[in-house]
């Protein structure tokens, strides 16, 4: 069994049953070794979900074989759970549970709570998958069936996991066991291509010859399996089944959540995952396998007694639910089993200790006069081979650089046995190791970045979203809904009933049918749906326009006169600032990243791009005045920390202003303890302080000896005392009032400042939107956080519980706002009969400020499990565990204190939940009901920008410049609003009068006899016809008009001819906005040609044309040249105007 690959396993024999000393990433190292030198499969237990996934990373590394390494993740939900896991976790369960039936060599990781599991049997996933090949004839229906049988759903657009649709020839799936969507495309039966699409462009990407798609869940709602659930329903539990919930939606094939700990009610037998195990696979178990199993066994019963208390929802036993530990143990006896342990163990016959030990100091002491001494007394007295690990290219050449500079030669290696095969002494590689450790009495040494550096936690890559751009999500249409407001820019404020088919004798077409006061009709052709936006408003009662009449123009003259104003007042602060010379900050390099490696966390790539952002207009000469938009926990206060330390490193002062004592304690902690080896003096200046404290921290912050300071609205009374102020960084601004925000502004015209919110306030979002302010959004999830679960209900006794106990069980905890103070003592008293298990503190702003941050750090600190409190906890610290919250009487917050404190969960890679309580509809406003509709629908991560621009809708801008802009937005709509004042501000900006009584629409006004449109049978989606419309409409050239046409050839399949004619109507129109033409009309033997008075078209062209082609062309009046000849063809009307805009704009001669 000794060969070369064998580093620490060459003591291996077939007798062996015990291995020692298996520290740091030796455990993957030795599967790895194992697995290669025996060539049977290898079965790597693990102790918990969390340490699985960072050993597969490790394994994969390790083993040649990379795509033979693969994971079984844990359910992730508790046992008994009313909720499934997440779509990624049952999909890549299910690829595991397919790949395992065909298995002869390679490494599976699993967790021991898996063990327990009850599966489907072992050929559910060889009968239920259907495999697809290019050029294989298969029925198109009967397959779409299949799909529907095996749990997939049809739905408009595929994004997740378990969706298809179908668009003529094309069908979209997105495969379980799949990285990616695919598209197959058809010719009759005949399967024409298969390739790879992106989620987030529709875009398609890589061909494929073929791929399996397997069964959507672990159980699938069809015929047999419903007729096997009703026989062992009743076989199981007693009473009359039909008063069963969980029954009923079975029986009607809806899948409640949590259906997997009913599996075994679906199939007449179930499996174990060892059952799916090869016969001549090695197990390896940790030593403490036995406990472990036995612990997990008593948390299932446990959990057993917690929920079996609904009738509507009875709970099979444990036994029935799960296999006991001792089947377990008798299953895995009939393989080869191998007990693993870190520590040393007695070594005899069958088994033996590997040579590891821990790596002595070698951490760079930034700080330090001599910051690498203990790695370059590593590197010197160390006669083996060293490999340096980096978790990405850019660390890696940071690390050879650093080892160069130390004098010593370091390579770059792609794998870990190109590094055994190398005869150099150092190397580098990118590699997901997370502990070093010396091999084999130091012949081999491996070092981690973490070592290196510090720590930095272990986080799972995700495929980023793109990131969103601010104006698109105000400007979409998508969220349209039958009666939704919208504004022509012309006619005013309409109700949007829908798309429409209109023709006549001369013409058919696509319409957006609006409907104005006195149920008067207005048809926009889909060409024209630039000249639309979303009305976006505060008022309750929306007052539509009467078409033809002078009403929409005075709303829209005032608008625009107060828009200028507003315009005006805004630069005037912003021009005055811009006037004065900024400082441009300048730092070391070096010192920038080594803190940049000290930080904990992996950043997204939005978050980069943000850090980036500040650090240039930190090095710019020009005052900063940037808001980072990020829902909460996305890595603002990372940004915020960067832009702090390159401020210090230029010699100057930070002030940090936070809206809560608490939060600023919390800030204070996390500087505190990320500048911790920085010689950087870190105040925080609050209530907390004594009088004599204040006035010490005051004559530091004269003096210039405190570098930091961090305090609440208190602090702004002490912003001149400053000895020289480089940064303010405002954090929370909404929380703020007006005062302080008009204290802050006073400042803005030197200093730079940086503002944090997780949702900007309207008057924010206004100046940032308007070209003022910069904004950066951070809308990726950090790590592997989860969307909260989000739900609106009333008051219920059981889902309370249910919900508190389910996070205190998986050792969580729980956050209730009851924002009443008066009766916050009732509730505590309620919940303690509720939940007696539950340790409840309660905490309200009324408290003691000493009294307050006591209960929120013995809450930090886990001293109790539930937080009774007001929305205090708005701005309060960062809890990791508490993972649930409850809202009771949540139609009484605002949108922005819902999102505020629906983002106080989900900081880990746990499931999280947020219940928003409720009284019934009937007494709620309907603003309350509109704010819940909107919080429930937007879970997405990273949707607090969205959410603000709704906020917008629902309460309106009154914060612009005071109350008397909110009227104007609620008169013109916001989207119009943002427009209009977006164009004062430019034509301001570039010393251009604005025209009141100039047209607001600058573009063509064109109207042909051409059929232009995307046929209902092309795209049946009515949302996504009316989205694709708009952005065709809004294109402003052919490079953009031409990737919406790849975009729709590729997702919808070749585009009908009056697809076509659509995107030729477009060409004609950019053409003609260029040439400054007004109108354009036209009929199958002729029309006209409108131009604007301050056309771009010479006259004397026209005169020449005239001339040339009196039969065909003439001057009608002054600014209309008319066209008399036969356009009923499609393709001489289209070739008519090509030449003729060529011809007006000097491009061919006459």
């Amino acid at each position: 069994m000794k060969e070369k690959s064998s580093i620490i396993s060459h003591s291996l024999n077939a007798n062996t049953k015990h291995i020692g000393g298996l520290i740091g990433s030796s455990v993957a190292l030795l599967a790895s070794e194992i697995a290669s030198n025996t060539k049977k499969p290898l079965i790597l237990v693990n102790s918990s979900a969390t340490h699985a996934s960072i050993i597969t990373s490790e394994v994969k590394y390790f083993y040649s074989k990379k795509n033979s390494v693969s994971h079984f993740r844990d359910r992730e939900t508790l046992p008994y759970d009313n909720f499934s896991p997440h779509q990624s976790i049952i999909s890549e369960r299910l690829s595991v549970l397919h790949k395992l039936n065909y298995i002869k060599n390679g490494i599976l990781i699993i967790s021991e709570s898996s063990l327990l599991q009850r599966l489907p049997p072992i050929n559910y996933t060889i009968i239920n998958t259907i495999n697809l090949t290019l050029e294989k004839k298969i029925n198109r229906n009967n397959f779409i069936e299949n799909l529907l049988t095996i749990g997939y759903i049809r739905a408009p657009q595929v994004l997740d996991y378990g969706d298809f649709s179908i668009r003529g020839s094309l069908i979209d799936i997105f495969p379980m066991g799949s990285n990616q969507p695919i598209r197959i495309d058809f010719f009759d039966d005949e399967i024409e291509s298969i390739r790879y699409f992106d989620v987030d462009t529709q875009i398609s990407a890589l061909n494929i010859n073929s791929t399996d798609i397997l069964p959507a869940n672990e159980i699938q709602l069809d015929k047999e399996t419903i007729k096997n659930f009703r026989h062992y329903y009743r076989k199981f539990f007693e009473g009359d089944p039909i008063k069963s919930k969980l029954y009923k939606n079975i029986c009607n094939g809806i899948a409640d959540g949590g259906i997997e700990y009913y599996l075994p009610l679906f199939f007449n037998n179930t499996s174990s995952i060892i059952d799916y195990f090869p016969n001549d696979a090695i197990v390896l178990l940790p030593s403490h396998f036995k406990s472990v199993i036995h612990r997990a066994w008593d948390v299932i019963k446990e959990r057993y007694d917690t929920c079996n208390h609904n009738q509507e929802k009875p709970i099979l036993k444990p036994n029935q639910a799960f296999f006991k530990p001792q089947k377990v143990l008798e299953k895995l006896e009939e393989f080869k089993i191998i007990e693993y342990n870190s520590n040393k163990i007695k070594q005899n016959t069958n088994s033996f200790n590997v040579s590891t030990k821990t790596t002595p100091a070698i951490k760079i002491q930034a700080q330090h006069k001599n910051a690498s001494k203990g790695l370059q007394d590593f590197l010197s007295r160390n006669n083996g081979k060293i490999l340096f690990v980096a978790e990405s290219k850019t660390n890696r050449k940071n690390i050879v650089n650093f080892i160069n500079e130390l004098g010593y030669k370091i390579y770059a290696t792609d794998s870990w046995q190109e590094f055994l095969s190398s005869r150099k002494k150092l190397l580098v590689s990118i590699a997901p190791i997370e502990d070093s450790v010396i091999l084999e009495k130091g012949k081999y040494s491996i070092i981690s970045e973490k070592q290196l550096f510090g720590e930095k936690l272990q986080q799972k890559k995700y495929k980023l979203k793109k990131i969103l751009d601010p104006e698109i999500i105000i400007r979409q249409l998508n969220d349209l809904e039958i009666n939704s407001p919208i504004v022509h820019i012309e006619h005013g404020i309409g109700l949007y009933k829908g798309l429409i088919m209109l023709a006549n004798q001369k013409h058919k077409g696509e319409y957006l049918h609006l409907e104005y006061f006195g149920g008067d009709k207005l048809y926009v052709p889909v060409h024209a749906l630039n000249l639309i936006s979303r009305y976006s408003s505060s008022s309750e009662n929306i007052v539509v326009n009467r078409l033809g009449s002078n009403q929409w123009k005075r709303i829209k003259r005032t608008a625009i006169q107060k828009i200028r104003d507003t315009a005006a007042e805004l630069l005037d602060t912003y021009s005055r600032r811009a006037a004065r010379k900024g400082h441009s900050f300048k730092w070391k390099n070096s010192d920038y990243q080594s803190f940049k490696h000290s930080c904990p966390f992996e950043e997204t790539e939005d978050q980069i791009n943000t850090i980036d952002e500040i650090l240039d207009d930190l090095a710019s000469e020009e005052p900063m005045d940037r808001i980072v938009c990020g829902d909460v926990g996305f890595g603002k206060t990372e940004a915020a920390l960067r832009a702090a330390l390159v401020v210090v490193l230029s010699g100057k002062q930070v002030c940090l202003l936070v809206p809560t004592t608490l939060l600023a304690q919390q800030h204070g902690q996390t500087f505190s303890n990320r500048f911790s080896d920085w010689p950087i003096n870190i105040e925080v200046l609050s209530r907390f302080q004594s009088k004599k404290e204040t006035e010490k921290i005051v004559s530091g912050i004269r003096k210039g000896l405190i570098d930091i300071v961090i305090g609440t609205h208190k602090l702004l009374h002490h912003t001149n005392d400053f000895f020289d102020i480089g940064l303010i960084i405002i954090d929370e601004e909404h929380r703020f009032g007006v005062r302080q925000k008009e204290a802050i502004k006073s400042l803005r015209n030197s200093i730079d400042i940086l503002t944090l919110t997780a949702t900007p306030i309207p008057r924010t979002l206004n100046m940032a939107l308007g070209g003022i302010r910069e904004i950066s959004l951070i809308t990726t999830p950090p790590s592997e956080r989860i969307a909260i679960k989000t739900f609106v209900s009333e008051w219920d006794d059981i889902m309370i519980r249910e919900a508190c106990l389910r996070e205190i069980q998986r050792g969580g905890q729980v956050y209730f706002i009851h924002n009443r103070v008066k009766s916050i003592k009732k509730i505590e008293e309620t919940l303690k009969n509720l939940i007696p298990e539950a340790i409840i503190a309660v905490a309200h702003g009324q408290m003691p400020e000493r009294d307050l941050e006591k209960i929120m750090f013995d809450f930090y600190h886990q001293k109790s499990n539930i937080l009774v409190c007001t929305t205090i906890i708005e701005s309060g610290i960062d809890i990791p565990t508490a993972n649930t919250i409850i809202i009771n009487r949540a139609d009484k917050l605002g949108l922005g204190q819902l999102h505020q404190l629906r983002g106080r969960v989900g900081r880990s890679y746990l499931q999280a939940y947020a219940y928003l309580i409720t009284p019934s509809k009937s007494v709620m406003t309907k603003d309350a009901i509109k704010r819940l509709e909107v919080i429930d629908s937007l879970e997405d991560l990273g949707s607090g920008f969205i959410l603000a621009t709704h906020d917008l809708e629902i309460r309106g801008a009154g914060e612009l410049l005071g109350e008397k802009q909110s009227g104007q937005i609620q008169e013109i709509g916001f989207s119009l609003y943002i427009e209009l004042l977006n164009r004062a501000v430019d034509s301001i900006k570039n010393g251009k009068a604005l025209n009141l009584d100039k047209p607001l629409y600058y573009g063509v006004d064109i109207n042909t006899h051409i059929i232009a449109l995307l046929p209902e049978e092309y795209i049946s989606d009515v949302h996504l016809r009316l989205t694709l419309y708009k952005r065709i409409s809004n294109t402003k050239d052919r490079k953009e008009l031409k990737n919406i046409k790849i975009e729709l050839i590729d997702r919808f399949g070749i585009l009908p001819n009056t697809a076509k004619n659509l995107f030729q109507i477009t060409i004609i129109k950019q053409n003609a906005e260029q040439l400054n033409i007004q109108k354009i009309r036209t009929t199958t033997s002729g029309g006209y040609i409108r131009f604007n008075n301050n056309t771009e078209v010479d006259s004397l062209i026209i005169t020449q044309l005239i001339k040339k082609e009196n039969d065909t062309f003439s001057m009608r009046s002054e600014n209309q040249l008319e066209f008399k000849l036969d356009l009923s063809k499609n393709k001489f009307f289209f070739q008519f105007f090509t030449n003729l805009f060529d011809i007006l704009n000097g491009k061919k001669k006459l």
